[in-house]
């Protein structure tokens, strides 16, 4: 599900995008988070040089899916959150990998990988959206429909990725 629109205040921008307004939110020179705002949401110019620079990666990734973000950030989770993320850092783009295969590669189960991805805080950079279920897209943002499966699926067309199993 899309997120609601608590905090507009606390974004150092928000740029729109053909599947969500996309809300930045940086910590000195740092990426901080990454939500995705309904499509109708306000845009910010970004208020920083540094949420500049994130605007400007997303620009080119959506001009050019194969483009590698290069951004700070921390891994801000539990130890196993951040395990996860690290994984599916890795995965190119175009490329994905099941919960199955993150799970095995990891030596745990393919739930607490999905809850992992859910919690990611900083998606696009963290390409969880690269990862689906063994028989077709399986879920996003905590949802198996609606609005956040409809961004995945436009993420991974983007791409060049089908995932109609």
């Amino acid at each position: 599900m899309v997120k609601p629109l608590p905090h507009l205040d606390n974004y150092s921008a928000r740029i729109a995008t053909p599947f969500a307004v996309l809300g930045i939110r940086t910590a000195g020179a740092s990426l901080a988070g990454i939500d995705y705002l309904p499509k109708g949401a306000a845009t910010l110019e970004p208020v920083n040089r540094f949420a500049g620079r994130v605007c400007r990666q997303i620009e080119r990734y959506l001009d050019d899916p194969a483009f590698r973000f290069d951004l700070p950030f921390d891994y801000r989770g539990t130890a196993f959150q951040c395990r996860v993320w690290r994984a599916i850092a890795g995965i190119p783009s175009g490329g994905t990998l099941t919960y199955v295969d993150v799970a095995r590669q990891l030596r745990t189960a393919p739930r607490p990988v999905g809850g992992a991805c859910g919690a990611n805080r900083i998606p696009l950079v963290i390409p969880c959206h690269r990862v689906v279920a063994s028989n077709g897209i399986g879920g996003f943002m905590h949802s198996r429909r609606g609005p956040g499966i409809e961004i995945k699926r436009w993420l991974l067309k983007h791409e060049g990725v089908t995932c109609d199993r």
